[in-house]
């Protein structure tokens, strides 16, 4: 085991003091082996309807309350809501919820849109709500997702199972993949 240094002592080499900090960071998650001990996974958490998903956080750029502007685009499809400016960028928004044949997402004071971090398609979805960061142990975690009520399957990875509520796993980057999403154009 390592001498243990006072942090204070390294305030005038501020490199040191990184590297110590790190240290003692990688220390509290890695065990004597090197491997991880807590075996976690996090992700956002959202709603539609009153079916409970969470995605990689990974693939969330931000989360953000549904602006007041929307520049409307003729001969969409009905579930792309629009085009808005998110901080400077034009990014379509979806209703999520239309898009997989649920019905329109009803605009309330929770409705957000989680903008996705994808460098090629930039893309709002709309959502009922977002519920926050989840952590889930890999102990939690079933290969096969349950049947939802909004047809999703496709875009699911497996589920997590904390005290019998089920947190299905959305992976936005196969829905910006799917050719049925980038269909836009109405028919």
């Amino acid at each position: 085991m390592g001498l243990v240094v006072e942090l204070a002592t390294l305030v005038d080499r501020p490199f040191e003091l990184l590297r110590e900090m790190e240290n003692r960071a990688r220390s509290s998650v890695l065990g004597e082996s090197g491997s991880y001990v807590l075996g976690e996974w996090s992700g956002i958490a959202f709603r539609i309807d009153t079916e409970d998903f969470v995605t990689d956080s990974e693939q969330v750029r931000e989360v953000l309350t549904f602006p007041n502007n929307i520049a409307r685009v003729p001969g969409a499809k009905r579930w792309l809501i629009g085009i808005a400016n998110l901080h400077g960028h034009l990014v379509p928004l979806i209703d999520l919820k239309m898009f997989l044949g649920g019905g329109r997402t009803s605009i309330r004071r929770n409705t957000r849109i989680i903008s996705i971090n994808h460098h090629d398609m930039p893309a709002g979805i709309v959502v009922d709500e977002v519920c926050g960061f989840r952590r889930f142990l890999e102990s939690e975690y079933i290969e096969l997702a349950p049947e939802n009520s909004i047809r999703c399957e496709n875009y699911l990875r497996g589920a997590y199972d904390r005290d019998n509520n089920i947190w299905s796993v959305f992976n936005f980057y196969g829905l910006l993949k799917s050719s049925v999403f980038l269909k836009v154009a109405a028919d």
